[in-house]
């Protein structure tokens, strides 16, 4: 058996264990007091397509709005089903289905395939995407429009690396250096380093990793994001030389660049 098998089989059996067990209620993540109010309650789920995707009694697809759980092919051909998106899979359906759950609307409320992107919370309180990043079966997955919550879900995201529960024990899901991105393209990744130099081109901010902007890995800030980071009072320029964890799809433009639409999708790293 290899490495990587016999730690994926490890970390599986943890997850049984720990599914079968449950939560002490003390322990399960509710909302904070800041999160919007239930916009539709008493929604049951009645199937589970993955580990961030339900369907509900009224046929309505609800996609977990903040985060990627690791993913299964779903009929797309050519697709390598993610580790442990099998497992993800199984504790959302013991989270939710059969469950009446509450939706909550933190910005936009429909995705491009109708999809209802709310974040869940079941009657008493527990909050769906809490949990599963708890368990260490999501990672967070923001987007501009949909902003809510982000640092309280980044906050049990670190909680459970840091305890590598569930995908953060795994090589697949580990956060990368900006040098080996290039084999990363067209992927969603973590890339954490030390920014060698903030420049302003015209209207955009790019946080550069490396000596060669043409070649080495680059977080890219574009004008509209800008009035986010404005607003936060946040200035990119000031990163030079400061450690950054960032999230993103990863495409090439010159070297591997993630572009960056709100401040949450960088952490600036204490240091």
């Amino acid at each position: 058996m290899t490495p990587h098998r016999s730690a994926s089989l490890l970390i599986t059996v943890f997850l049984i264990l720990l599914l079968t067990a449950g939560h002490g209620a003390a322990e399960r993540p509710r909302l904070p007091e800041s999160a919007p109010p239930a916009g539709l309650e008493g929604q049951t789920a009645v199937e589970i397509v993955d580990g961030d995707t339900l369907i509900l009694a009224s046929g309505k697809q609800v996609r977990l709005v903040g985060i990627q759980a690791p993913k299964l092919p779903l009929g797309r051909p050519g697709f390598e089903k993610w580790p442990l998106a099998d497992e993800s899979r199984t504790a959302l359906s013991r989270l939710a289905r059969g469950q009446r759950l509450s939706l909550h609307f933190g910005g936009q409320r429909l995705d491009r395939y109708r999809r209802f992107l709310a974040h869940l919370t079941l009657p008493d309180g527990t909050w769906i995407q809490g949990m599963m990043l708890s368990y260490g079966l999501a990672r967070v997955y923001s987007f501009h429009d949909n902003r809510a919550l982000i640092p309280e879900m980044i906050a049990l995201e670190r909680q459970a690396r840091s305890e590598r529960r569930g995908i953060w024990g795994l090589p697949y899901y580990r956060i990368r250096n900006p040098s080996e991105t290039w084999n990363d393209i067209d992927s969603f990744q973590l890339v954490e380093g030390r920014v060698v130099d903030a420049a302003r081109v015209g209207n955009t901010i790019y946080l550069n990793f490396g000596p060669n902007w043409r070649t080495d890995f680059t977080f890219k800030i574009g004008k509209r994001a800008m009035r986010l980071f404005s607003r936060a009072g946040i200035d990119p320029l000031s990163f030079t030389g400061r450690t950054v964890r960032g999230r993103g799809w990863v495409r090439p433009e010159n070297g591997p660049l993630i572009e960056v639409t709100h401040p949450e999708q960088l952490e600036l790293l204490p240091e």
